[in-house]
């Protein structure tokens, strides 16, 4: 089974096996590229079923269907009675891959992205579904075996952490870290192929999952060093963008010759060692891992490594240093590419093949912390890898907000741009979706599928008052009221209540303990009810107002893009969400530019309803 947690170090930074992946043979992209997908030269015989588009889009009521424009950039499977669909194999060969992609399901569609032609990570339209299994959105599909008894026939499956999927004819994003088998040199498997990681939407869904053999639908039941990426096409329709492939088949640089110094006291700075005698000195020893500890009592010391960093393959190499309770610097090939900074530091240099000179220091300048040091190397052909010892993470029981009791719960919630929600309201559903509210603007600030609410900062010691959204999230930017009285059409939506007479007045729940915001603005009483749509596909909306003052318009959203797909539908952001007008007591819509930016705005007579498709 998957392990439940992972280092925060660990994005594919792994400390254990220090095997250098094996070379190669079959053709190759660049270590880092995008696909281009202005045809399909990249694949090998590619079937029917698939071409390039320059738009895609998907009904959210015809099943297996997605409609598209001519033109390129967007690689779509639109299999049909007519047209069988096939799947398709890309023409370069991999072995360690990071891989990342938008994708685009049709509704009911069911695809999958097979690592090197056999392992498969399934993509499924599963909105409206909380059910996870293998088969899900994001889920290791199972490994078969035919001999054994009906019902255990499929083994070996993970299916993903959360349900972070969205809705048919919305783009999702997905990056997959993953390891190749390894083998001997007589071609004997000695270390199982792993997904290191999986993220949907910005959500871990799989994490250091050790992939036993071939999920059932491989190219072949044997395993190898490389294989092709492989697109599933006989399933459904399914469109994918932006695909960037990142290979690591270059040796990993190595520490040689390291010997280390250590002077006790605060040192803000470098200090000149000629006229200060170390406490302690000495060789590594064999196994060149660079520690922060080496049996030191001293709580505040500085530590200076000094030795050789073997370099393989020429080019530009990134260190990423974290000195928890002090700072770092980092000398490579005599060159500072990493001065003496607080916490953490990222810098880079370009390095030829051979050895060069490498000099770190650690300074522990909080007598209060523990010892730690990481540094992570990254270059080309080379994954991001730990060169030093892990940095355990302290261990603590999370306080999660469970959904079965419909929860209501107050906090503060920190947004994008350091904005921080001081009267935040956050509704949990057991339909796995979930939204923060802004009492303080009368706004929705947050929507999001999978878990609910981590408020283990609220309550673990002291504690800060806040708390965290788990799932996969969208941010509606800096909150401000969603009614206004603007001067015209085009003046500027107000960024803030003043002169608004703006008051809060709570919120009621009804039986299914959803609420119903109220508040005061411009001297007419608002009601905002907020429903979750069945099966948690959205949210409905309905703003009632009473004692309506003249020139009354409400936002029903801003972004980058809005485009008007159909009557009262409407995408936004590059299709992120759907909005939907429900009820709008004959006001009439009207999208309008300001200041670079899209809103979707109505007068305000009584009442209007939309929702939020997710």
């Amino acid at each position: 089974m998957p392990k439940p947690r992972l280092s925060r170090l660990k994005w594919g930074a792994l400390a254990g096996s220090f095997l250098a992946c094996l070379a190669v043979t079959s053709p190759v992209l660049s270590q880092s590229n995008q696909l281009p997908l202005t045809d399909l030269s990249s694949f090998q015989n590619p079937g029917k079923s698939w071409f390039v588009a320059a738009n895609v889009g998907a009904s959210l009521s015809e099943a297996n269907k997605l409609t598209t424009n001519a033109g390129g950039g967007i690689l779509v499977n639109q299999p049909t009675r007519k047209i069988k669909g096939q799947d398709l194999l890309t023409n370069f060969e991999h072995g360690d891959l990071d891989l990342e992609l938008d994708y685009m399901m049709a509704k009911g569609s069911n695809s999958g992205i097979y690592l090197q032609g056999r392992y498969e990570l399934q993509l499924a339209d599963n909105w409206g579904t909380t059910e996870r299994t293998a088969a899900s959105n994001g889920g290791v599909y199972e490994r078969w075996d035919e001999s054994r008894p009906e019902g255990q026939k499929g083994y070996q499956g993970y299916a993903p952490r959360q349900n972070a999927g969205r809705a048919p004819g919305l783009w999702q994003h997905l990056k997959i870290s993953f390891q190749a088998p390894r083998f001997d040199a007589a071609g004997k498997k000695i270390e199982n192929a792993k997904l290191l990681l999986v993220e949907l939407n910005g959500v871990t869904i799989q994490e250091e999952v050790e992939l036993f053999g071939p999920t059932r639908g491989a190219i072949s039941n044997d395993e190898k060093a490389t294989g092709p990426l492989r697109f599933q096409g006989d399933h459904g329709a399914v469109a994918f963008r932006n695909i960037k492939v990142s290979q690591y088949s270059k040796p990993r640089p190595e520490l040689k010759g390291l010997t280390y110094h250590i002077y006790k006291g605060k040192f803000q700075k470098e200090p000149k060692y000629d006229s200060l005698p170390p406490e302690a000195e000495g060789p590594q020893g064999p196994s060149n891992i660079l520690t922060s500890t080496l049996n030191n009592d001293a709580k505040q010391f500085l530590l200076r490594y000094t030795g050789t960093l073997v370099v393989k393959e020429p080019g530009e190499y990134t260190f990423n240093m974290d000195t928890p309770a002090g700072a770092g610097l980092i000398r490579v090939n005599k060159q500072e590419i990493l001065p003496m900074k607080t916490w953490n530091g990222r810098g880079t240099a370009v390095l030829p093949a051979g050895e060069v000179p490498f000099e770190l220091l650690y300074s522990k300048t909080m007598d209060w912390g523990r010892p730690a040091l990481a540094l992570k190397i990254a270059g080309p052909g080379v994954r991001e890898f730990l060169i030093t010892e892990e940095i355990l993470s302290e261990e603590i029981n999370p306080i999660l907000v469970d959904v079965k009791e419909r929860p209501v719960l107050r906090s503060f919630i920190d947004l994008p741009g350091n904005h921080r929600v001081t009267h935040a309201v956050s509704v949990g559903s057991p339909t796995q979706l979930h939204y923060t509210y802004d009492l303080d603007k009368g706004a929705i600030v947050q929507l999001w599928r999978g878990g609910f609410l981590d408020a283990t900062p609220m309550w673990h010691e002291r504690g800060d008052g806040s708390s965290k959204a788990i799932g996969s999230i969208h941010y509606f930017g800096k909150p401000t009221t969603m009614v206004a009285r603007l001067a015209s059409d085009q003046a500027a939506w107000i960024s803030d209540t003043t002169g608004t007479s703006f008051r809060p007045k709570g919120y009621q729940l009804d039986q299914n303990s959803e609420p119903t915001f109220l508040y005061q603005i411009y001297g007419a009483n608002v009601q905002d009810a907020i429903r979750i749509i069945e099966n948690g596909k959205g949210l409905r909306r309905e703003l009632s107002v009473q004692n309506s003052a003249a020139g009354l318009m409400a936002r029903l959203v801003e972004g980058a893009k809005i485009e008007e797909i159909g009557k009262g539908m409407y995408l936004v952001d590059d299709k992120a969400y759907y909005v939907r007008l429900d009820e709008t007591g004959g006001a009439k819509p009207m999208v309008r530019s300001v200041g670079g930016r899209q809103e979707l705005v109505i007068p305000m007579q009584g009442k209007v309803a939309y929702s939020i498709l997710y």
